[in-house]
């Protein structure tokens, strides 16, 4: 389980806008062996931390509504 303090980003695989920046990124991620796959599902979403890059097959939209509710818990 990933700790909400500890995501930097969570990208939408298929956006075409952010393909630019996920690209070069998810490749480096590859290269040294940062980037973990959740799932053998299709990948919807990228989940940016300081050690790694995971690929989800949840979507950004979902992740972003369950950060937003666990956010709302702690206040």
């Amino acid at each position: 389980m990933i700790r909400i303090r500890e995501v930097i980003a969570i990208l939408d695989a298929g956006a075409q806008r952010t393909q630019t920046v996920t690209d070069p990124l998810i490749e480096a991620a590859m290269k040294e062996g940062k980037m973990e796959q959740i799932s053998p599902e299709e990948i919807k979403s990228y989940v940016i931390t300081d050690d790694k890059v995971y690929a989800s097959p949840i979507s950004s939209v979902t992740l972003k509504k369950r950060a937003d509710f666990h956010l709302k818990q702690w206040k």
